[in-house]
């Protein structure tokens, strides 16, 4: 959490978080009336007040539970549960009495269960991604307030801290915990499997509110406006006009084997400045205590089924309060060629760096592309592999490079909204990149 921030911010954060809190419970109850299935992580309590003769509503089942939640992580970190996570007690209240209000003012969206189920399932599918799209609203603008956070975040936030293991990892194993205690509860108390308690739903909230969220998140800034006060964001406003030193930049977003390091070196060369495309690592490296090869495999590669885990495991916690692996190094460089950027004249290869200056008017972002075969012919050449396992690399590479950029923007990666000029070395050949790139740079401000 900031600490920089005026107490005239925080209040601010804290009260937005009070509204916010009844979108997420809203969401949550409108997906449950759906009828096809619950959260992962209202599950038990929802079934538990479906029980006959149990005399606790969905909303008190709730809070119980998340204080629960909150005791398990006093005992596991004792000394190193902070003060400030205690207010989720009363966050957990509140949140407990949106539960309930909002299955209330939600209950006339049940749709009945005799309705024809050509109509009625279309419907329910219908309300049920309506209701993730309101959750996953409500957990993006809960990150980006960045002050308080549930139990059901905090509790495998806690665990990861306590075993020192990957939240991402932890948040699974978490919410398929809480699932499968919801089945047990319902076998027990119902003796049979019930597609409206655990069902379709459910998963579709597992994978679904995870990429909403993402989706969200990169269009929310005007949040800010409510959470930052006039006076602080003016002030703002005439630091981050006087940040940027003038200095003309190139940045270079290259597909794998199109030749885009060689064209940034040319430019750099011919321009008589820096290229940073290796140095950018090694300066991570010795800054974070990690190894050179740890940061190269890990800054611009995310494959697919590490994006998926990371999707299935978003939560309401900022970064600032679970700060990844990933996260550090993103966050690392980000500073990094700030920093460069503002010392002089240079090219900077990859590393998000057209969307780390993006508020840069000085820079010209330039995306390298090529043709398959292009690629994979410049592959064979420089690094003596077969067609097939280039064509493998070059996929692979991509893949990873365009996972990377949309966890951290949420932007394709290939849209040409993001770049001023756009080349394809197999048209132009590496010496036609180079001077299309000078001769765009001679027009730059």
């Amino acid at each position: 959490m900031n600490g920089k921030r005026s107490k005239a911010e925080w209040l601010r954060r804290y009260a937005s978080f009070v509204v916010i809190l009844f979108v997420i419970a809203f969401g949550t109850s409108l997906s449950i009336r759906a009828n096809l299935g619950s959260s992962p992580i209202s599950a038990p309590p929802y079934i538990l007040s479906l029980v006959p003769g149990v005399n606790l509503t969905m909303g008190q089942l709730t809070i119980c539970m998340h204080v629960f939640f909150i005791t398990i992580q006093i005992l596991l970190l004792r000394r190193n549960f902070e003060a400030r996570q205690y207010t989720q007690i009363l966050v957990s209240f509140l949140f407990g009495f949106y539960t309930d209000l909002t299955m209330w003012l939600t209950g006339f969206l049940q749709i009945p269960f005799d309705i024809n189920p050509m109509i009625g399932y279309p419907l329910r599918f219908i309300e049920l991604l309506i209701g993730g799209a309101v959750l996953a609203f409500g957990i993006a603008c809960e990150v980006r307030c960045d002050s308080l956070m549930l139990a059901g975040e905090g509790l495998p936030l806690a665990i990861s801290k306590f075993l020192k293991k990957d939240f991402g990892k932890v948040k699974i194993c978490s919410d398929t915990s809480l699932v499968l205690i919801g089945t047990i509860f319902m076998f027990i108390f119902f003796g049979l499997w019930s597609w409206e308690m655990v069902g379709v739903g459910t998963l579709v909230s597992m994978f679904y509110v995870g990429f909403m969220v993402r989706v969200f998140a990169p269009h929310i800034g005007w949040l800010d406006r409510i959470f930052i006060p006039k006076a602080e964001r003016q002030a703002a406003a005439i630091v981050a006009a006087d940040e940027w030193s003038g200095n003309r930049i190139i940045t270079i977003a290259r597909m794998y084997g199109s030749g885009g390091n060689a064209v940034g070196e040319a430019v750099a060369h011919w321009l008589g400045c820096p290229c940073y495309n290796r140095q950018i690592i090694d300066q991570t490296a010795r800054e974070m205590g990690y190894s050179t090869d740890f940061v190269a495999q890990t800054e611009q590669n995310l494959p697919t089924s590490r994006l998926w885990e990371l999707i299935f495991a978003d939560s309401g916690i900022p970064a600032s309060m679970n700060p990844s692996k990933d996260d550090a190094i993103y966050v690392n460089q980000s500073r990094t060629i700030r920093e460069l950027a503002h010392k002089g004249e240079c090219v900077i290869i990859g590393r998000l760096g057209n969307w780390i200056l993006r508020d840069d008017p000085h820079v010209l972002r330039v995306f390298i592309t090529s043709g398959r075969d292009f690629a994979v012919k410049q592959l064979v050449d420089k690094l003596h592999i077969s067609p097939e396992e280039a064509a493998r690399k070059i996929e692979r590479v991509n893949t990873g490079r365009a996972n990377h950029y949309w966890h951290y923007t949420g932007k394709q990666w290939t849209d040409i909204a993001g770049y001023d000029l756009v080349i394809n070395t197999e048209r132009t050949g590496i010496d036609g990149a180079v001077d299309m790139i000078l001769r765009a740079f001679k027009n730059v401000k």
